[in-house]
C-alpha cells in the first residue's frame, strides 16, 4: 500500500504531499499522521500541499480533523504552501479549517510552529513559587 512519508524533525513532524490524494491514501495519511505524533510526542506538524492544485472538501475535513486531533493531543498544525486556487476553492466549500495555522512556505511554518511553542507557557514548572 502506497504511503505518505512523514519526516520528524526535532519537536515537529512534517510531510509534503508530492501526489494527488484519493480518499483511501488520505485517510491512512490521517491515521500514519496522528499515530507518529502519539509516538514521538510531537509539539507540531506542517503539512506541505504546495504540490497539490486540487483539495476537495474530503482532504479538506482531513486536514481539519488532522488539526482537531494533534491539537487534542498538545500538536500545532500548519498547512505550507497552498495556492490561490485551493484557498478559493476551501472557502467556496465552506471549509473554514478551525485550528489550522497557514504560513506561505516550509521556511516560514516551521517558523510559526517554533514561535507558537515558545509562546506556550513552561509545561515542566511544579507551580511551586517559593
Amino acid at each position: 500500500m502506497e504511503r505518505i512519508p512523514i519526516l520528524k524533525m526535532g519537536e515537529f513532524l512534517l510531510v509534503t504531499i508530492q501526489v494527488d490524494l484519493y480518499d483511501r491514501l488520505a485517510l491512512t495519511l490521517e491515521e500514519d499522521l496522528i499515530q507518529m505524533v502519539y509516538k514521538n510526542a510531537s509539539k507540531g506538524v506542517l503539512i506541505d500541499i504546495s504540490a497539490l492544485s486540487i483539495v476537495d472538501s474530503f482532504m479538506g475535513r482531513i486536514i481539519g480533523n488532522i488539526a482537531g486531533m494533534s491539537s487534542i493531543m498538545d500538536a500545532e498544525t500548519v498547512v505550507v504552501g497552498m495556492q490561490p486556487a485551493v484557498a478559493i476553492t476551501l472557502i467556496e466549500l465552506g471549509l473554514p479549517l478551525a485550528g489550522v495555522h497557514t504560513a506561505l512556505n516550509v521556511e516560514r511554518g516551521m517558523a510559526l510552529l517554533e514561535s507558537r511553542m515558545s509562546a506556550r507557557p513552561d509545561d515542566t514548572s511544579d507551580g511551586d513559587d517559593d
